[in-house]
């Protein structure tokens, strides 16, 4: 994994998601990390197995939810990325820092910090 390879795959992820692509999104995710993926909502209880997490994020939020991506830095096998997730049909904005590690050949840990302004 190098800092080209991790930006490609943060900015897929979010293509495919405002796309409506749940194959695509999901199999981002999967080339990332195919051996493993730890999702924790920061504030909200102990990381845990990312696969139904997402699965759980895609059914609730993939139709009401688009991304915008407002910064991304990449240093070394770490990612930090600020996004503005828009209610689609209003004005509300969900601003997310997101935290993405990976560090671990083949796995990778996610930190999803929500304003819950």
């Amino acid at each position: 994994m190098d800092a080209s390879t991790i930006q490609a795959f943060l900015h897929a992820q979010v293509q495919a998601w405002n796309a409506d692509d749940k194959d695509g999104f999901l199999g981002a995710y999967r080339q990332a990390a195919p051996d493993g993926l730890q999702i924790e909502y920061v504030g909200r209880g102990p990381a845990g197995d990312g696969w139904p997490v997402l699965e759980g994020m895609w059914a609730q939020q993939s139709a009401k939810i688009e991304i915008e991506e407002v910064l991304l830095v990449v240093n070394g096998l770490e990612a930090a990325c600020h996004n503005r997730n828009k209610v689609r049909g209003t004005a509300i904005a969900i601003e997310t820092i997101e935290l993405y590690d990976f560090r671990t050949p083949g796995r990778l840990a996610v930190r999803y910090f929500i304003n819950q302004g």
